[in-house]
């Protein structure tokens, strides 16, 4: 049994166990495809693929062995990636959900280049489902992220607060610190962050719990989109409060409140249980635990 088998073994799932369309895309003939799948069956003595009808259907040994095969690939995959030219360059993949890469990720790069300098940080911003997309196919190595953790095979390491502030056009019908009622917030017209987006993800969860649902009348992705809606009187908005320190102070928005919700999370770092992080990576997320206390944070006071 060879990596080479693992890897067809996995094609031939990912095309949909089509051994023509496996051969093709690995470049390889049709019989050698069947050849390998047999030769793991005999190797481990179980039956990977039901044979019905000329067409094949994983068993229930086959989906472990997969799980077995995905694992391996991906650590194989991972030592390629960090050890050839490890000397010479060095990369850590960070993920960072959209309030962090905009709020204090750049702080954390700026500030792990002082000490790793020659060590190269690619970046992706993006929503946080997205972000444990990317961890699952080992596109990054860990992630900054908003929301809540959904998979099991990853280890979740809180390390600061936040809240979210709701926000309403000063020359509405609220005054500023105004505290209103559920029944009255769900009058209104409520513009959110998209779907799969830690800050949506928040909202949604103390509402939920709380035993109602809102549809929002405008979805972005952008928090300046929304803080604009806001101030044109468009609805009322959720939104984390370092993101618009700036509007609050100058006036454009006002904070209210609902009675009996509170929008509170915590930031995490994430990675896949499995994953072997290096010494520039742990020193990278115990950067961020620790931003708080060894640094200043940021003044976003204008930007929104």
């Amino acid at each position: 049994m060879t990596l080479r088998h693992l890897k067809i073994f996995i094609a031939l799932i990912e095309n949909n166990f089509n051994t023509s369309k496996t051969a093709e895309k690995l470049l390889m003939t049709q019989p050698a495809v069947s050849i390998a799948i047999k030769e793991l069956e005999q190797y481990y003595g179980i039956t990977l693929f039901d044979r019905i009808n000329h067409r094949l259907k994983i068993t229930e040994a086959g989906n472990r062995f997969k799980e077995y095969a995905s694992h391996i690939l991906t650590l194989f995959d991972d030592m390629e990636k960090s050890m050839k030219n490890w000397d010479s360059i060095g990369l850590i993949r960070i993920g960072s959900s959209i309030t962090i890469g905009s709020q204090f990720l750049p702080n954390y790069v700026k500030e792990f280049y002082n000490i790793y300098p020659n060590t190269n940080v690619k970046v992706q911003i993006g929503p946080s489902d997205q972000l444990e997309k990317k961890i699952l196919n080992n596109e990054l190595d860990f992630a900054l992220i908003e929301g809540v953790v959904h998979n099991h095979d990853f280890i979740s390491e809180e390390y600061m607060e936040d809240c979210l502030t709701v926000i309403c056009s000063p020359n509405g019908p609220f005054k500023q610190s105004q505290e209103i009622s559920i029944e009255e917030f769900k009058k209104q017209n409520i513009l959110l962050r998209e779907h799969g987006s830690g800050t949506r993800e928040t909202i949604e969860n103390v509402i939920e719990a709380a035993g109602f649902s809102i549809e929002p009348t405008w979805e972005a992705m952008s928090t300046t989109a929304l803080v604009n809606a806001v101030i044109n009187g468009l609805g009322i908005s959720i939104l984390p409060h370092r993101m618009i320190v700036g509007p609050l102070e100058k006036g454009l928005v006002i904070a209210i409140n609902i009675k009996g919700l509170e929008f509170k999370r915590k930031f995490q770092i994430i990675y896949h249980k499995n994953k072997m992080l290096t010494s520039s990576a742990k020193f990278f997320i115990n950067l961020c635990k620790n931003y708080e206390i060894d640094y200043p944070l940021p003044n976003y006071n204008g930007l929104y």
